[in-house]
């Protein structure tokens, strides 16, 4: 494949522009959350996957079904709640009385960007069953492995600050998701254009009368992680983006600090931040501006340290303070 088209036609300018005017439809419906949506189309373009926290009504699902209606992508949602089974995730072997034989019934899980909302509702049994989906882009049932469509992508909601009735994602999973995309209540001028737009008529429900339209496709996406994939990085960044990871475990305020896994989250995500703006290689700048959502989720804070009222972005913001920043 040349570095100036990629398969379909679609070359990385083109690529770039369309992601660009995604992020433009988005806002058509989502007033405000930028980060969030730059976030969601970073984890697109990595085909990796994101949860976004927030409390209700800040939009979380409005977001990915907007992001989804942009990029001519198929999305479904599943409502994660305690009586959730695996197979209603996955799918399962339903007995055919026609043929005597049992077909395989495929479950919402394929698709190209799925909505797992309020993910920590669900039991661990449940909530594991998206694990071999979000790794190995497939899913077994009855011991047949069954690949899901290209791109598929995990937007999972959850909600801070209710905790009965819940089940906390174990690091095994967290560590499975590319960001942790917070999004804040909004300040008072955003609150006010979602009052006005819904004074004049808008019903998040249906995203076309809103003028939504579809801006890019999956031959965007699949340009773009080409295009990104070609973005370099200097052996200072990737000393930068080690030394970041590292220092996050020897915090004193940390039980559990940022994996390998996590190094290379973070770089993956920098070089798609740089090829987005319009660079070829990944500066400390990129690293520094992702590190917050990409590491948040990483990491295991001591209980004394949650007592003092520590949070995992105050630490790796510290972090970032302190390591030492190449030129």
């Amino acid at each position: 494949m040349s570095s100036e088209q990629a398969p379909g036609g679609v070359g990385p300018q083109e690529a770039r522009a369309a992601l660009t005017a995604l992020r433009g439809e988005v806002a058509k419906a989502v007033v405000g959350h930028d980060a969030a949506v730059t976030g969601l189309v970073i984890a697109l373009l990595c085909r990796r996957h994101v949860l976004l926290e927030g409390v209700p009504g800040v939009a979380k699902t409005l977001l990915v079904r907007a992001v989804a209606a942009a990029s001519s992508l198929e999305d479904r949602r599943v409502q994660f709640t305690p009586d959730l089974m695996p197979g209603d995730v996955t799918g399962s072997l339903v007995y055919d009385a026609r043929t005597a034989a049992f077909d395989f019934r495929p479950g919402p899980v394929f698709t190209n960007l799925l909505l797992a909302d309020e993910i920590n509702r669900t039991p661990p049994k449940t909530q594991a069953s998206l694990l071999e989906a979000m790794e190995e882009f497939q899913v077994s049932v009855d011991g047949t492995p069954r690949p899901l469509p290209d791109p598929f992508v995990v937007a999972a909601t959850q909600n801070p600050v209710e905790y009965e009735g819940t089940y906390p994602l174990p690091e095994a999973q967290l560590d499975r998701f590319l960001l942790k995309l917070v999004l804040p209540l909004p300040p008072r001028d955003d609150e006010i254009a979602v009052l006005v737009r819904h004074a004049s008529g808008f019903d998040p429900r249906d995203l076309a009368a809103a003028g939504v339209r579809p801006v890019a496709g999956a031959e965007h996406l699949a340009a773009g992680r080409a295009a990104v994939a070609a973005v370099s990085a200097r052996p200072e960044v990737l000393a930068y983006v080690v030394d970041v990871c590292r220092a996050t475990r020897s915090s004193p305020s940390v039980s559990l600090g940022a994996s390998p896994r996590g190094a290379t989250a973070l770089l993956l995500a920098a070089r798609a931040w740089a090829w987005l703006s319009g660079r070829d290689y990944v500066t400390p700048d990129d690293v520094k501006a992702l590190a917050l959502p990409v590491l948040r989720h990483r990491l295991a804070l001591r209980p004394e340290a949650e007592l003092e009222g520590v949070t995992a972005d105050g630490v790796v913001s510290g972090v970032l303070d302190t390591v030492p920043v190449p030129r």
